[in-house]
């Protein structure tokens, strides 16, 4: 199943949640490096992940999107069955 750009989006922010480089990034969530930049501008933008030092972490306002986003994957998942 291929993912969507908020499939990935949660991807970035859930290896971003302890802190991570974004080499980390790119190989954790199976990205390149092109892509890996494209959404951590968006995520920037959106205050949902933050840069210090070369090092991405996801913001309060992050965990609370991946907190719905799995949410509803997992109600989402249920449906299917």
């Amino acid at each position: 199943m291929r993912r969507n750009d908020l499939d990935i989006c949660a991807d970035i922010l859930q290896v971003a949640r302890a802190g991570a480089k974004k080499t980390h990034l790119v190989y954790k969530a199976n990205l390149n490096f092109e892509l890996v930049k494209k959404y951590l501008s968006r995520l920037s933008e959106s205050r949902l992940i933050s840069s210090e030092n070369g090092h991405y972490i996801t913001t309060e306002k992050g965990v609370k999107f991946l907190d719905n986003y799995q949410e509803f994957a997992s109600m989402y998942s249920r449906d299917e069955l």
